[in-house]
């Protein structure tokens, strides 16, 4: 245990999140870097990060003694990406010697992540790679009080704990919680209108007074960015963006791996983006806004076209039935989600533009109506827009807020 853990291993508050390692801000920005981009090289990290060979190798050597990286055969690992248009510079120095890696040590250190939902919550618990290393656990629960949220968080914890303790891993150092939602301080929730909070609830306090461990709490969007940013396509990307799709509209954006952080951006501002002028009502009375995408007016448009009333899930069951209505909707659904892709790009300028969400899935059904939207509304000599559209899965919304937390204990 560092001195930095020590000093807060009485406290496991979120004001009291501890850190890996006690260190410099270049000690710090050298873990990040390596967290990020490894395994990496030496030399290439040096020119990365702007330092002397010899003020590397004593942070490295620092880091080493303190348990948080190691080398490893050069020759013998997939190194990572780089950052968009670094080119390392070839050095002469070490030519003819054995080159060696530099990567975070993976299991030294376990984390837990919880996606909370409207009435049911998954955990999973990840090395410091980011990789699961658990099995998935899910609780459902009817009560939607902060009390009740936070004993499921406390349970689904000690399960992923035991998963750890059972696979011979270090104990979790802490818990990073993702709510669909506005959070204050990465640690109070002030707005999760699937949780039906409207007033200040201070989860990550909560939650690690009954789990034991220190919590922060962060949006849902937001962790997924950064995981993605850190241990997924978003990693060495300059500006990097995440569209979702589902239950509602979601959206953030990454600058050299780090979300853009803006006070308001949780509430949802992009579902009521202008995406087609002849497009359905949304509840607050805009006509044509990026709400149509959602599954509730998904299920209303189609329960108009067919002339009775019906599920998303029957929607969806038809458009994979070919049936012509469903399809018709498919591809106009798919059009519009093209026309945000291009908004997102056109104004924020990200390198690529991650598709995600419960409803993702509906992209891949009419992947030509996107690229069709994209282009309506793009430059006819502009750079085609590079998206990627994820397979959906909970657990990789929990794996995305122990990614959260393991870039804050990193520090």
């Amino acid at each position: 245990m560092t001195a930095s853990e020590a000093a807060n291993a009485t406290d496991p508050t979120a004001s009291a999140f501890p850190q890996w390692f006690a260190g410099s801000e270049y000690m710090h920005r050298v873990a990040r870097a390596i967290a990020q981009y490894g395994p990496i090289a030496r030399t290439t990290l040096a020119q990365l990060l702007g330092l002397s060979q010899g003020a590397l190798s004593r942070i490295t050597s620092d880091l080493i003694y303190a348990g948080v990286i190691e080398e490893l055969p050069g020759d013998s690992v997939a190194r990572g990406p780089l950052p968009q248009g670094f080119a390392p510079k070839d050095s002469g120095e070490r030519r003819g010697r054995p080159q060696t890696a530099l990567a975070l040590r993976a299991n030294a250190r376990t984390f837990v992540g919880v996606k909370v939902h409207g009435t049911s919550a998954i955990a999973a618990a990840v090395n410091a790679h980011g990789e699961v290393v658990s099995d998935r656990h899910e609780l459902t629960f009817a009560d939607r009080s902060p009390q009740r949220v936070t004993d499921v968080v406390a349970r689904l914890s000690d399960e992923c704990r035991a998963d750890v303790a059972a696979r011979a891993l270090p104990e979790p150092t802490a818990i990073g919680v993702a709510i669909g939602g506005h959070v204050r301080d990465d640690a109070t929730v002030t707005f999760a209108p699937f949780l039906r909070w409207n007033q200040d609830v201070p989860l990550a306090a909560m939650v690690a007074d009954a789990a034991g461990l220190p919590c922060t709490v962060y949006n849902d969007v937001d962790s997924l960015l950064l995981d993605a940013s850190w241990f997924g396509p978003g990693v060495g990307l300059e500006a990097f963006a995440v569209v979702t799709i589902g239950v509602g509209i979601g959206y953030s954006l990454a600058v050299h791996g780090e979300p853009v952080d803006y006070p308001d951006k949780s509430y949802g501002l992009l579902g009521h983006v202008l995406v087609d002028p002849e497009g359905p009502r949304c509840a607050s009375g805009h006509i044509g806004c990026a709400q149509c995408l959602t599954d509730a007016s998904l299920a209303n448009q189609y329960s108009q076209m067919i002339g009775r009333a019906c599920t998303f899930d029957e929607f969806v069951a038809d458009a994979r039935a070919g049936r012509p209505q469903a399809e018709q909707l498919v591809d106009q659904t798919c059009f519009r989600l093209g026309a945000l892709i291009s908004m997102v790009a056109n104004i924020a300028m990200p390198s690529r533009v991650m598709v995600a969400g419960e409803s993702a899935f509906l992209a891949k059904m009419s992947i030509d109506a996107v690229r069709d939207g994209i282009n309506r509304y793009r430059h006819s000599q502009a750079a085609p827009v590079r998206f990627t559209v994820v397979d959906h899965d909970w657990q990789l919304w929990a794996k995305a807020a122990a990614s959260r937390a393991i870039s804050r204990y990193i520090g």
